[in-house]
């Protein structure tokens, strides 16, 4: 299925690129999963109405929209550029005019990823690629440490991975390797999904 399907069936406007390259060399530009990605995705690896996600680098929501539209996940949405979060919040409007949802669990932060404060109950992050090995280590390092104060179960999920979050995650983390989801026919061997998962048992 097409992006205009999805676009209308949500009721938001989440394509094009970014125009402009950040002012930092931290920040890579926007652009969004494709929804035939979020297809593939959602097909192999399991998303719950129990999961709290977050998005660093969310830009104007695509993800967000989705996964709450077809698994009721609470989403978090945390995006430093004003401008997308502005639409953002926007899309949600519009979203939430349509769907009705009894409960709203979309939300939209506009901050730097590694300012934003971890949640107890974030269990699941999600990374295209939004910005540097220096700022994917600081966030990293405060979901583990948020693990400390509230053990659970963290799941890690990269689409197109860089070499260095790879090997950050595997040589300086207690992250695994839960899941490698490939493209058929694709000889871009980025164009996949890793996910990496922290085993942790819930105190009671």
């Amino acid at each position: 299925m097409d992006e205009q399907y999805y676009e209308k069936l949500l009721n938001i406007t989440t394509g094009g690129e970014q125009k402009r390259f950040n002012e930092s060399p931290h920040y890579n530009r926007y652009e969004p999963t494709s929804y035939s990605v979020l297809e593939i995705l959602t097909k192999q690896y399991t998303f719950t109405a129990d999961d709290h996600v977050v998005d660093f680098g969310c830009g104007k929501g695509r993800l967000n929209f989705y996964i709450n539209y077809f698994f009721d996940s609470t989403v978090t949405g945390v995006e430093m550029n004003s401008f997308f979060y502005k639409q953002a919040v926007h899309n949600q409007q519009e979203y939430l005019q349509k769907q009705k949802k009894k409960t709203n669990k979309i939300h939209f932060i506009n901050t730097l990823a590694e300012d934003y404060p971890i949640s107890p109950k974030d269990n699941k992050f999600y990374f295209f690629n939004p910005f540097s090995l220096q700022i994917f280590t600081k966030v990293i390092n405060t979901i583990l440490l948020s693990t400390k104060d509230r053990q659970r179960t963290v799941d890690i999920i990269l689409y197109y991975p860089s070499y260095d979050f790879l090997c950050f995650l595997e040589n300086h983390t207690p992250f695994t390797l839960f899941n490698t989801i490939n493209f058929p026919n694709d000889r871009d061997p980025r164009q996949s999904f890793s996910i990496y998962r922290l085993e942790r048992t819930i105190r009671t």
